[in-house]
Formats: structure tokens, sequence, C-alpha cells
């Protein structure tokens, strides 16, 4: 039997709702496959844990997680607590400890429905972003002088290294090649004369490594234009931290909005866990209600699966996603349903459970 220790951290605002809900999926997994067990330990950090400690987890809380094979998070963020501290402190103290330097954000249409785009269906709308997720524009780096008089200078420093660029591109150009889609590059080389220049030079690089991979690359506005008007132009996507981020939420509005998003960050070497995680925020105005959409959250339960080489789990949970999107009325409010969080848990898991006995994904 394998068995997957994951830490789960519920975080802020609608977190804890749609975590459990993925947690649901998870122990649905466990039943409904023997070869596979899961343990889960839940770790109380965030805004709430800042304000009566003054930290966002404890100050052991990386040694805690590393032994653990997944992480499990919710959200990061609430008011009371600044945005900075709340994101910099718990969610890229994981991800740059732990070297989780690969970010992969699916943008796939799962419903022609959902998309704003007029006359573009799920064959347009269908491709990978692989975002590097350990330096770039939020390294970190930079100061503040002189602050508050007229001469305030504010360095903020984006890091971009031979190691951490090149693997980041080695990364997409592999992924490229065992698929066999496309790649293409993000930058913005005409502007960023150091940084961007750098990034386009060792994908050129990297690129002589796979000759049978076809290339693209784009500058980053004019990748934020075709996302929306031509998004069937891209297959596999690389491109820095900021714009990464940015871009993958351009992707989630036009594949049926960011109740749909979801995120792995992954330690290729598996030194240390990965994390998996929706990434639609905690989004404090709805926390509480229990109208949070939870399907983001279960998307990344299949990414999860994926990474511990559970192919099969992973295609029936997005199989499964894609049958529910077919039920308005089991859907939340976000996608025009009425449903509760957990009644639409509650549903996906019936869709899941009787599609896995029916037979092989």
């Amino acid at each position: 039997m394998k068995t997957i220790s994951i830490a789960v951290i519920p975080g802020d605002g609608i977190g804890p709702e749609v975590v459990a809900e993925g947690m649901k999926v998870l122990k649905t997994i466990e039943q409904l496959d023997p070869s596979i067990s899961f343990s889960f330990t839940e770790f109380p950090w965030g805004c709430e844990y800042y304000l009566e400690h003054g930290r966002m987890m404890a100050a052991d809380g990386m040694e805690q997680l590393k032994g653990f094979d997944a992480i499990y998070l919710g959200a990061v963020g609430y008011p009371g607590v600044p945005d900075h501290i709340s994101l910099r402190d718990l969610l890229l103290t994981i991800r740059k400890e732990f070297d989780q330097y690969v970010n992969l954000r699916p943008v796939t249409l799962l419903n022609p429905e959902l998309t704003p785009l007029k006359g573009k269906n799920a064959e347009d709308i269908d491709f990978l972003v692989i975002r590097e997720n350990s330096e770039g524009e939020y390294a970190g780096a930079g100061d503040r002088l002189f602050k508050g008089r007229p001469e305030e200078v504010v360095l903020q420093t984006g890091v971009f290294s031979r190691k951490g660029t090149e693997r980041i591109i080695r990364y997409a150009y592999d992924e490229a090649r065992r698929s066999g889609r496309t790649l293409t590059s993000v930058s913005k080389a005409n502007a960023l004369n150091y940084s961007m220049v750098f990034w386009d030079e060792v994908f050129e690089e990297v690129g002589r490594d796979y000759p049978d991979v076809q290339t693209y690359s784009y500058l980053v506005d004019a990748a934020s234009l075709y996302f929306v008007t031509e998004p069937e132009r891209f297959e596999i996507v690389v491109t820095s931290n900021l714009f990464g981020d940015i871009l993958t939420d351009i992707g989630a509005a036009i594949a049926g909005g960011m109740g749909l998003a979801a995120g792995a960050n992954i330690n290729p070497t598996r030194d240390f866990p990965s994390m998996f995680e929706p990434v639609h925020g905690s989004a404090p105005d709805i926390a509480g209600k229990g109208i949070a959409n939870p399907l983001a959250a279960i998307w990344s339960v299949s990414q999860m699966m994926d990474f511990f080489g559970e192919e099969t789990w992973g295609k029936r949970i997005l199989d499964a996603i894609q049958e529910i999107l077919a039920e308005p009325a089991n859907l939340t409010s976000d996608l025009g349903g009425t449903a509760t969080t957990e009644m639409a848990g509650d549903r996906f898991v019936e869709i899941l459970t009787a599609n896995s006995l029916a037979g092989p994904a």
C-alpha cells in the first residue's frame, strides 16, 4: 500500500471551507482504492495565528513540515494583517525554503459555456503555464532608503540566477517534449534589458538540446493580448514569477473563473514536500457563508495525484469536475448555481464514486 502523508494548512478566509471538501475527495479515494492510504496532520497557521503569536507559522514550522510527502494549503490573507506579511511569511517562505521552484497552473476549459470569450471552445483553451517559483521578481531583494523624506528611494530587485532560470526552462522543455506540445516563452526583453535579455538567452541556449520541440517567444504584453484573443496559440508556457502570477489569473478568467484555478508548487527532486493549493485567495468577503467554490481545491487534489504517480485518479477527478460543471444546480453561485460549498463537494464525491465503480477512467 502506498501511504501519502499530507500536512494540511487550511489557512484563512474560505481556505478551511474548500480544503474540507478536498480532504473529502482524498478520503473517498482511500475508500475506493485499497492500494492508497493518506494520513493528515493539520496546522493552524495563518493570519489568526499571526494576530495571536506575531508570526504566520510556528518558529520551527519548516522543520515540522519537512517530513511530509505533500502540503495541502487552503488560502493565505485576511484583513488586519498586511498582505506582504501574510504572503511572504507563509506561502512564499514554504515555496522558497522547500525549493518548490516549479509552479504548475493548468488553463483548461472544461465547460465551453464558462468562458467569456466569444467563439472559443475547449480545444482553444487548453494549456499549462509553468512559472518560475523561487526567485525572479518575488525574491524579496531590495531596500527602502530615506523613508518618508522627499528623496525617498525604493529598490525592488529581481533575482535571476543561471541555475534558477535554466532549471525552470529545462523543466518546461522536458514537459513539452514528453507531451508532444509546443513551448512558448514569455518575457519582456525590450524593456528589462538585464533580466529578460538573460531569460531569452537561456531559453535559446537550452533549446539547442531540444531540436524536436517547436518554440515561440512573446513579450508579456503581447502574450496577455493573445491569452484573450487567441488562446489556441498556447500549449506549454514558461515564464517568470511575476509574469506567471499575472498571466495565470487571465488564464483563470478565460477558463471559468478563479473558483476553478488550481496550482501545484513542485520540488522535482522530492528532497522536500511539494505543495498543492487553490489559487483564488482567501476571499474574506464570503468567508463563513458556505458559498465558496470548492472545485479549485479539488482540482489541486488532481494535481497531487498526478505528482504521486496516480494519474488514473488525477484524470478521474478532472472528469468528475467536467461532469459536475454540466449540472448547474450543483454548482456554487460564482458559476451560476445555488449549491453550498458542502453540497457541491458532496455531489462531486457522488460523481467520482459512481464513475470509479463503473470501471477504468
